[in-house]
């Protein structure tokens, strides 16, 4: 398969908002996908994690990324689709189905969870889905979530097969494994942040930009930080750095997207912060807490 363009910049992974009969909140997330592109994204993420994917029935996927890929073809941004799973099968499957939207420039994957194969058998899982996937790969590695982390070689031989044009990395931190990473790129290969509050570190080290939902809120912000690493302006990048930080944690201060969800409603954006069960919405004070730190940086 031919690589895209290597993803960069901020890729908004939208929420799925509910109407307060329990439906998806179709308007509302067109609004949400036309601000987070005209505030600065390069492009959105449809059915990400934080798009509260395993709670969603196929029809309201598919109603989800119908919407995301009207806006990103008004808009000529790139649209990003969550798919795939822990078994290699039911995966290119899935991501055969994205060919139905034109609009679709990539596909977010997770490497295998709960079944923990061995490193080789992840290249293998990826190796297939590459060969017979429509739109060009980024592996999503969070490990945290899928129980199996991935050594720097590993990644880079992800990195190095056709098809594979990126991973969203969310470890959790950054240790000797992922400096060794950026600093040895397989040509093409990118590097998006999926960790919010380790973005501006990594931007430093070579990463190319972010998977970020904390760039629901202060969109703009977190572009300027991007561009101001590209750019090489390192006093404006730092402070940028710094400041969106408590931002980000005070939205992840519960369980991802319950306190976004909660800012948004306050906000007006949305019409009511549901969110499905097991998840249960965030408290008032995790809302009102984020809300501050989003006034501190311009996000409201």
């Amino acid at each position: 398969m031919t690589r895209q363009t290597s993803p960069h910049g901020i890729h908004v992974p939208l929420i799925t908002p509910f109407t307060s009969e329990g439906a998806v909140a179709e308007h509302a997330l067109e609004a949400l996908a036309r601000a987070a592109l005209d505030e600065g994204a390069t492009g959105i993420v449809a059915l990400g994690t934080t798009a509260e994917v395993a709670t969603l029935a196929p029809w309201e996927r598919t109603a989800v990324v119908d919407v995301c890929a009207r806006v990103c073809r008004e808009r000529s941004a790139p649209l990003t689709v969550g798919a795939g799973g822990n078994d290699t099968r039911s995966s290119t499957e899935a991501l055969a189905d994205l060919a139905r939207w034109r609009e679709v420039t990539a596909a977010l994957v997770t490497v295998p969870s709960f079944t923990r194969p061995s490193q080789a058998g992840v290249v293998a899982h990826f190796s297939r889905l590459a060969r017979h996937s429509p739109v060009p790969l980024i592996v999503y590695h969070v490990p945290y979530r899928t129980g199996l982390p991935l050594d720097a070689a590993t990644l880079r031989e992800l990195g190095r097969l056709p098809g594979v044009s990126g991973v969203k990395l969310a470890q959790g931190g950054i240790d000797h494994g992922v400096v060794d990473l950026l600093g040895d790129l397989p040509d093409g290969f990118a590097v998006l942040v999926g960790d919010d509050p380790f973005l501006s570190p990594l931007l430093a080290l070579g990463a190319a930009g972010g998977i970020v939902a904390s760039a629901h809120v202060a969109t703009g912000r977190f572009a300027e930080l991007v561009t101001a690493w590209s750019d090489g302006d390192v006093v404006r990048a730092r402070h940028l750095g710094h400041s969106l930080v408590p931002l980000s944690e005070a939205l992840f201060a519960e369980p991802n997207p319950t306190v976004i969800k909660g800012v948004l409603h306050q906000m007006g954006r949305i019409p009511t912060p549901d969110v499905r069960l097991p998840l249960l919405p965030a408290g008032a004070e995790s809302v009102d807490e984020a809300i501050k730190r989003a006034a501190e940086v311009g996000g409201l």
